[in-house]
């Protein structure tokens, strides 16, 4: 079911109240044996975007942290969806647009590249703008927007992303310094397209908590991201890098549910850590299919 969203409006449609609104109910909840599960998702439209929307149980505290994710090119907003179900699950808010090269397997509408994967040093902050755009109007928008205003905690304020996605997010960090928006806390990069800002770009100056993540099978970005004077040792702390061993691109996404868990793992504890104030520790560690862990 798709809810239109005007950016200017200041009633919702009840459906969609509904969605965010915790369920009241007369007698106490009963101890749960197991942690409470999200919503379903749900499709919204806000400022024109088509939108996918993960809630989180109805008992979270309010107001929420909120994770915007950017899929990967020729990919879609529930490409990663089991990821975002994680993190809903875990008591954020989670949306992710469509951006416009959004395809998920439609091939008759599949565009181009806009610029060439082989040639990062043609790359500038002008390269996938489009991108950059949708989040801030998102975010924008959301911000002045009943009830979405109130329902989050704008102050914890967390990106994820995947490929292409990744160098969307990583930009908005300040990979790209007119890009940068100074409120994102952390940003979660899968598998991301970062070459161009490890070549002329100001990742020295990004101040947000990063993750990357990578795999071994991965020959396209993780060697960016490992390499002497690549992504990560760019990036100043807090920052890690996971390789998952024999990964390639599609294990951030839910074609390879074999990955799942060690993504979920130090993805949602990586949030959990600088979005919540909870304990750094564990991401320091090796832990299911993680060949490489890196931290500083």
């Amino acid at each position: 079911m798709a809810l239109a969203l005007p950016a200017a409006a200041q009633m919702l449609p009840q459906e969609l109240l509904d969605l965010l609104k915790p369920k009241t109910s007369q007698a106490p909840p009963k101890p749960a044996d197991k942690p409470a599960a999200p919503k379903p998702m749900e499709t919204a439209t806000i400022a024109g975007l088509t939108v996918a929307v993960w809630m989180p149980p109805d008992a979270t505290p309010r107001p929420l942290p909120v994770i915007l994710f950017s899929h990967g090119f020729r990919g879609c907003n529930t490409q990663s969806s089991f990821l975002m179900r994680a993190f809903a699950a875990a008591g954020y808010v989670v949306l992710a647009p469509n951006h416009r090269d959004a395809t998920c397997g439609k091939l008759a509408q599949a565009r181009g590249p806009e610029e060439l994967f082989a040639r990062p040093n043609a790359w500038t902050d002008h390269s996938y703008e489009d991108r950059r755009n949708d989040l801030t109007t998102l975010i924008d928008t959301m911000r002045k927007q009943v009830p979405w205003s109130s329902l989050i905690d704008w102050s914890r304020l967390g990106l994820a992303g995947q490929s292409l996605g990744g160098y969307t997010v990583l930009g908005l960090a300040g990979g790209w310094e007119s890009w940068r928006l100074p409120e994102i806390k952390a940003v979660l990069a899968l598998a991301p397209f970062c070459e161009p800002f490890a070549r002329h770009g100001a990742l020295d100056r990004v101040t947000a908590a990063v993750m990357y993540q990578g795999g071994s099978a991965d020959l396209l970005v993780t060697p960016s991201l490992r390499r002497p004077g690549g992504c990560y040792d760019k990036t100043p702390a807090p920052v890690y890098f996971v390789e998952l061993r024999q990964a390639d691109q599609l294990a951030w996404t839910d074609l390879q549910p074999r990955f799942h868990a060690t993504v979920t793992h130090y993805g949602v504890g990586f949030f959990d850590a600088y979005l919540k104030g909870g304990a750094p520790a564990a991401l320091r560690e090796r832990s299911g299919d993680a060949l490489d862990v890196r931290a500083k």
